[in-house]
């Protein structure tokens, strides 16, 4: 199983291969536009289990940024380059909305509930199973609501591609748009997957809260318990996707699959082509992989 890693963004693909990033993207005139940057190698501590599930979703939020700014300029949706405050103050409002959205709103809700059916607020279980629910269904109608965007569905499509090709490459595969096209677009390692885990994890980790403790509280200790939340799912992640044939882990890992269902469409061979051109330079970057381009062989690492 290769560790190669990638992110729809906008007419575009960006794929990662270890310490190194490519962004394929296509400009208003049909070219293939391409950004090309290396990753600073984290100490270490960092790599260690855990922790690195946290550093690792830092890291691709900030590169997953770049790459939609790239992204947004090069295909011709942004006409300027935006500022550093403005870039500063887009993520800060993102962040404070999804907070408000995955966190706050599931457990005032709940809370709501609670004054409703009694059960609800007899057991700390339950209370965070309702609550778990509840971010589900809003993260579900989230999605569903940005899908209905002609341009999120074609980032959809473009998600599909990168899953495509990144197959294609663990498959060991000559790297064609007509020998991607074959494969799925649904892949374990997916972020859509790391997402669902998390909520589902959040679940189990959140029923330790004591249920006498007020809602703020709870909301509090809710963003104190997100890294460890991130780095299980991680973790998870990881294992799993080593470990499909497993009737109990697939079974274990069938949401996050299910869930790319909304998140991945069906791509043309045009837009699987970037994705692949996106892939071929980042492993012509990498040091470790190079050779794989030299000779022609793609088959994972």
């Amino acid at each position: 199983m290769s560790d190669i890693g990638g992110q729809a963004v906008i007419e575009g693909v960006m794929m990662r291969s270890g310490n190194y990033y490519t962004v394929a993207v296509r400009s208003p005139d049909k070219d293939i536009v391409l950004k090309k940057e290396n990753i600073r190698e984290l100490p270490g501590p960092l790599k260690w289990p855990l922790i690195r599930g946290v550093i690792a979703l830092f890291q691709a939020l900030s590169i997953g940024i770049k790459a939609l700014m790239y992204s947004a300029e090069a295909s011709g949706h942004e006409e300027e380059k935006p500022s550093s405050f403005s870039l500063f103050l887009t993520v800060f409002l993102a962040v404070v909305i999804g907070i408000g959205l995955f966190l706050l709103l599931p457990l005032w809700g709940t809370r709501l509930l609670g004054l409703l059916f009694q059960s609800i607020n007899e057991s700390s279980l339950m209370f965070n199973l309702v609550d778990g629910l509840a971010r589900v269904l809003v993260f579900l109608i989230y999605i569903l609501s940005i899908s209905m965007s002609r341009d999120i569905k074609r980032v959809f499509q473009y998600h599909g591609a990168e899953h495509k090709v990144v197959h294609a490459f663990e498959a060991g595969t000559d790297l064609t748009p007509e020998n991607a096209d074959r494969f799925s677009t649904l892949h374990p390692r997916c972020g859509t997957s790391f997402l669902i885990m998390v909520m589902l994890l959040s679940i189990l980790v959140f029923s330790l809260i004591p249920k006498e403790w007020t809602l703020f509280e709870k909301f509090l200790s809710r963003l104190v318990l997100m890294p460890l939340i991130a780095g299980m799912s991680y973790e998870f992640i990881k294992f799993s996707s080593k470990r499909l044939n497993n009737p109990i882990v697939r079974i274990m890992a069938m949401p996050g699959l299910w869930l790319q269902k909304l998140t991945t469409g069906i791509p043309s061979r045009a837009q699987i082509e970037v994705a692949i051109r996106a892939l071929k330079e980042v492993l012509a970057m990498d040091p470790k992989r190079k050779h794989m381009m030299e000779s022609g062989n793609n088959a994972a690492g």
